[in-house]
């Protein structure tokens, strides 16, 4: 009986040997068994008065010229690598300006700001652009009075 056993249980552990060496996983050039890579992901884009402890404040796509600033807050997860993106800022769908903003792994949030003046007043828009070139979000906000 014991010799039985130990048959039984070396064909079982043979058994088990040959099945798992057979699931090892092998690439084939077949996309599907390629590591899915992250990329840049936008995750908010907001409009606000300003900025408390990394938390866009007052948020809104109408401001009121008595503020005095207008920023623009992204933010980002993942991020896979150190990387950068613009900020566009469009006056009356003229460039304004353009500001670079850095952003590190593994999520990131940052922002930029622009100081109000009386000549400001009308439609403005930001456009926030990665690395290569492509727009990930636009944000069209105005300022009154």
């Amino acid at each position: 009986m014991r010799c039985k056993l130990r048959v039984f249980l070396l064909v079982l552990l043979c058994i088990d040997f040959f099945l798992s060496s057979q699931a090892l996983p092998q690439d084939n050039g077949n996309p599907l068994s390629a590591p899915v890579s992250e990329k840049l992901t936008l995750i908010e884009a907001t409009m606000c008065e300003r900025i408390k402890a990394y938390i866009p404040q007052n948020q809104a796509i109408v401001f009121s010229m008595t503020i005095g600033k207008v920023s623009c807050f992204t933010s980002f997860d993942p991020v896979p690598e150190k990387t950068f993106i613009y900020h566009k800022w469009f006056y009356r769908d003229k460039p304004s300006t353009r500001i670079k903003l850095s952003l590190q792994p593994p999520c990131w949030s940052t922002f930029s700001s622009i100081q109000l003046r009386e000549a400001d007043k009308g439609p403005w828009r930001v456009e926030v652009i990665d690395q290569e070139g492509n727009i990930l979000d636009i944000m069209r906000f105005s300022i009154t009075d």
